[in-house]
């Protein structure tokens, strides 16, 4: 069998449990070299524990892989430094990073504290950005000293972020942040040979397990016999493949992955205007905004469809 990340140096955050286990596996089993990232915390982002990226590297090993385990935080600056540095000093250089770690805190706008925003901005912003900073100065200085690497940088958004969920107030805006970011990183990035992406899985984990507990059947309604559409490993292919000297040229761009489907997310971009030349009178817009927004396609579902499609 073909082995399309033969030998290259991945790091994936929050690679213990959950999607990010399945990721480190399927790399795996695609040749590569791993730091297995997880402090082991919590689905709402508290305690700790060496557990859950312990097992994972012993699964890798189990295979016949190489891996190595990392407890950092990765909302923390240092701590994630020190992510990248492990795979530099135990592997001899870091080739792709998968940005998986996450928590939740759902709550309304009206009931959410100021802690569960900032725990849930933190953990996902954050910590998506000083891994990723680390990351992109190593590959940076790397390329200016002529050792320039076939690099990849795959980040996760949301569903909740793109197409706006109900209760996830602090979760949406933090991977709404996050795509928008991984667009901006992949112009920046382009020129030291890094692709950026990123991914919207729908798929059974700690954090959508309750979730998907009560909408089962509608997520896998018509699925083949003993194909599970909301099983995590259904999305570790994409995410390998994404990190492999194979997607070259492939950058700036939001999948969106569930079951056998994949999906390329379509971003924000200019609709209909109305212009004149000078400054509008306050009283002149009640006759035409509603017209202008009449025109405007209308806002996603949280399915991510179109309603003027689905009707």
């Amino acid at each position: 069998m073909q082995q399309l990340c033969k030998n290259r140096v991945v790091v994936i955050t929050g690679a213990g449990r959950g999607l990010g286990r399945e990721y480190a596996l399927e790399f795996a089993r695609q040749g590569a070299k791993i730091v297995v990232n997880d402090l082991g915390g919590k689905g709402d982002g508290s305690g700790a524990a060496s557990g859950p990226a312990l097992d994972v590297v012993a699964e890798i090993e189990g295979l016949g892989g190489e891996a190595v385990a990392n407890f950092d935080d990765v909302a923390d600056w240092n701590g994630a430094k020190n992510m990248i540095d492990t795979a530099i000093s135990v592997f001899g250089g870091l080739d792709v990073l998968v940005n998986n770690a996450g928590i939740l805190r759902d709550r309304t706008l009206a009931n959410m504290s100021e802690e569960d925003w900032d725990s849930v901005i933190r953990v996902h912003m954050r910590g998506t950005f000083a891994p990723s900073h680390h990351a992109a100065a190593y590959w940076r200085d790397e390329a200016k000293a002529g050792r320039e690497r076939v690099a990849r940088l795959i980040n996760t958004s949301s569903s909740s972020g793109l197409y706006c969920n109900p209760g996830q107030a602090n979760y949406g805006a933090a991977k709404a942040g996050i795509a928008a970011m991984s667009v901006i990183a992949a112009r920046e990035l382009e020129r030291y040979g890094v692709t950026v992406n990123a991914i919207y899985p729908t798929a059974m984990s700690r954090l959508t397990e309750d979730i998907f507990a009560k909408r089962r059947d509608e997520f896998t309604a018509g699925a083949a016999p003993g194909f599970d559409p909301l099983d995590a490993g259904n999305v570790a292919p994409l995410v390998a493949w994404l990190g492999s000297s194979a997607s070259s040229g492939i950058t700036g761009r939001v999948f969106g992955v569930r079951g056998g489907r994949i999906t390329v997310a379509e971003g924000w971009h200019a609709g209909p205007r109305i212009e004149k030349d000078g400054r509008w009178d306050v009283a002149e817009l009640g006759a035409l905004i509603p017209q202008l927004v009449e025109q405007a396609a209308p806002n996603a579902l949280t399915s991510g469809e179109i309603p003027a499609l689905v009707a």
